[in-house]
């Protein structure tokens, strides 16, 4: 139920956002060496039909250590403040289900407290997490008692 439920929040934004008509721009795009470890984590699909994450070791060093990332916020919930949000290399504005873009590296973000929705990219510090689970469900990497970095 929540697959659908982010699944759906994810499709509407996308809608929401081409009906306001703004272009793709490839140059929004955030990389750094921070989010390179985030990519280096691949996927197989076992029998069972589960999704689950292959660690690499690059990123098993940062597991349980303090771990920095810039990115756009993705609201799972609706709200203006958030707490509880997917972390992205691109903004929400460009469609992730159109081909243009195609699917950007993603993290769950838990903030110790809420902060306001923003379009523009924002700075996080927690800690990493990293979870051997099915990620159809559930997102393997987390950062956990996020702070807001300035």
């Amino acid at each position: 139920m929540k697959r659908l439920l982010l699944i759906f929040s994810l499709l509407a934004t996308c809608f929401i956002a081409k009906a306001q008509n703004q272009k793709h721009n490839p140059n929004d795009q955030l990389r750094s060496l921070n989010w390179d470890v985030i990519a280096s984590v691949k996927f197989e699909l076992t029998e069972k039909n589960e999704l689950l994450p292959i660690f690499s070791e690059s990123i098993k060093r940062f597991q349980n250590r303090e771990f920095e990332l810039k990115g756009y916020l993705i609201p799972i919930k609706s709200g203006a403040k958030q707490q509880q949000f997917l972390l992205a290399t691109l903004p929400i504005n460009q469609c992730y289900f159109c081909g243009q873009n195609g699917i950007p590296v993603m993290i769950m973000i838990e903030m110790e407290s809420a902060i306001p929705y923003s379009e523009k990219p924002i700075k996080v510090k927690g800690i990493l997490k990293l979870e051997q689970k099915d990620a159809s469900y559930a997102p393997p990497i987390t950062i956990k008692n996020a702070k807001l970095v300035i």
